[in-house]
């Protein structure tokens, strides 16, 4: 079984852009409907603020992760090289 059919990708597409969403609406509710408005303000603009970083924090775990396959792609091309003596995309 797979991560996409056991709804794994569906909960992190929830993870990765849902809950920074949910954050950042959370933050532009507090701003609007607070009764103390400089208060207000200033706690919606944390809360704004925390799901930019979450939004961040995603990114960057992606793009880490993105180097880790590369980095496994170029070790699997280079036990094909000392076993073949050539490159895979050589021949």
């Amino acid at each position: 079984m797979t991560h996409a059919d056991d709804g794994y990708a569906g909960d992190m597409t929830f993870v990765r852009y849902g809950l920074p969403a949910a954050i950042f609406m959370a933050g532009i509710v507090v701003s609007a409907v607070a009764s103390d408005k400089e208060t207000g303000l200033l706690v919606g603009t944390m809360f704004m603020g925390a799901a930019i970083a979450v939004l961040l924090l995603n990114l960057l775990y992606r793009v880490g992760v993105s180097g880790d396959r590369d980095r496994e792609a170029e070790d699997a091309r280079r036990r094909y090289f000392d076993q073949h003596g050539h490159w895979p995309d050589e021949r």
